[in-house]
């Protein structure tokens, strides 16, 4: 029986480690919480996962809470102008349905069930000096700890990675008492705002440890209006922070959340990364290896809300390429084509992601805009979310989105 040490215990690392379970390998996972501490604690994410990241879970009969999570059925997309008016506002339909379900609640069921099933499952937090030594007794190791001292073992690709700094002022608050949203009143949906100079507010639907909830995301362009969490005293103060500035810029949003109260204590978030392309395999001092997974060789910006399904498709990848390799050395070259597998994907998370953080050029304008009056183009890029490879076709050239938008129109450009 093959032996492989996930660290990191995740989406990927979890995800990874049970299906690894599930077809007979003998895993070792360490974690650097408890299950209960991971309940007990801070929210960890935004995470709202789209049709194919959620059949991954269900491949592996991981989705435990699909039956209670909210299901979000479409993706709707505001853009503020001058006065905080919408200028544009529609909502395209998705092909499947998305959910949130708070990390909380998912990592501290899955770890649970890892134990379980007769995981063997070790809490400490790891430093490059275990896994040199754990690489001789382990047939693979598996990196999934996306911070920390782990990640500088895998270098920069500069190449891949455009930005060396933030892009983005990242402030999250999991709410109760919005309330429903007057154009869908019966549909779940996600919604991005964009507010130009400004940043996104992003409201998603999700099942927390208090049952049904909403997120309120800001991702705030950096030294703008709503850079304005970092150092923030309690968690009171965040929540009427982000209520004033959702006030100020969206007042639409603010309509919904005038009562609107934290779920907990631990229920808001602050942060900020660069995001970054890194090169996949490490070199332990003791002349082992070790893969790195998800977000610690491809991390984005969450303005694209790709994070956890970003690492559930990586763990995907993983796991069909671990299984096709059988009994063969867990190679460089095998980690390197392993990894080049996934990227094969990923690398159309992180074009999309990349060109989101920028300011939105003419054509991609004219294509939000238009989405207003042809739900085609709504549902196409909200479909975009699940598969963002499609925006390839009709997002990024001007002349092929002037070539989609004269297909749907009649008209020629």
């Amino acid at each position: 029986m093959r032996k492989i040490l996930v660290v990191g215990a995740g989406q990927s690392g979890l995800q990874l480690a049970l299906g690894l379970q599930a077809h007979g390998y003998e895993v070792t996972l360490m974690s650097n919480r408890t299950a209960d501490e991971i309940r007990t604690g801070r929210v960890m994410s935004t995470q709202v996962m789209f049709h194919t990241a959620l059949q991954h879970e269900r491949d592996l009969k991981l989705n435990f809470w699909e039956h209670r999570a909210p299901r979000i059925e479409g993706l709707g997309m505001s853009v503020a102008g001058p006065a905080a008016q919408r200028v544009v506002d529609w909502t395209g339909r998705l092909r499947g349905y998305a959910q949130s379900v708070d990390q909380r609640v998912k990592m501290a069921g899955w770890l649970e069930a890892f134990a379980q099933r007769g995981g063997r499952l070790v809490v400490h937090g790891a430093a490059v000096s275990d896994l040199d030594y754990f690489s001789r007794a382990y047939d693979l190791v598996l990196v999934a700890a996306g911070k920390g001292e782990l990640v500088s073992m895998f270098a920069r690709d500069a190449a891949r990675s455009p930005h060396r700094e933030p892009q983005r002022a990242l402030a999250v608050a999991y709410v109760h008492g919005l309330a429903p949203r007057p154009e869908c009143p019966d549909t779940d949906a996600m919604r991005c705002n964009l507010v130009p100079g400004v940043g996104e507010l992003f409201v998603i639907p999700t099942l927390t440890l208090s049952g049904r909830a909403d997120i309120l995301f800001w991702e705030g362009v950096p030294g703008g209006p709503a850079d304005v969490f970092q150092g923030v005293g309690s968690p009171a103060e965040h929540l009427s922070l982000m209520l004033g500035l959702m006030q100020r810029y969206t007042p639409w949003e603010y309509a919904r959340a005038t009562k609107a109260e934290l779920t907990d204590a631990r229920g808001t978030l602050v942060g900020r990364y660069a995001p970054t392309v890194r090169h996949p395999v490490a070199h332990l001092p003791g002349g082992g290896l070790a893969l790195g997974v998800a977000d610690v060789v491809v991390v984005n910006d969450p303005v694209t809300n790709q994070g956890a399904n970003a690492a559930a498709k990586c763990a995907a990848s993983y796991l069909a390429s671990i299984l096709e390799r059988g009994e063969k050395e867990f190679d460089e070259a095998w980690m390197r084509a392993t990894f080049d597998r996934y990227w094969e994907s990923a690398r159309h998370v992180t074009k999309w992601t990349n060109a989101m953080l920028g300011v939105p050029p003419e054509h991609v304008l004219n294509l939000i805009g238009a989405a207003g009056a042809l739900p085609a183009v709504a549902d196409r890029f909200a479909a975009g979310f699940d598969d963002p490879s499609d925006f390839e076709d009709f997002f990024y050239e001007p002349e092929r989105t002037e070539a989609y938008l004269a297909s749907l129109t009649g008209t020629h450009a």
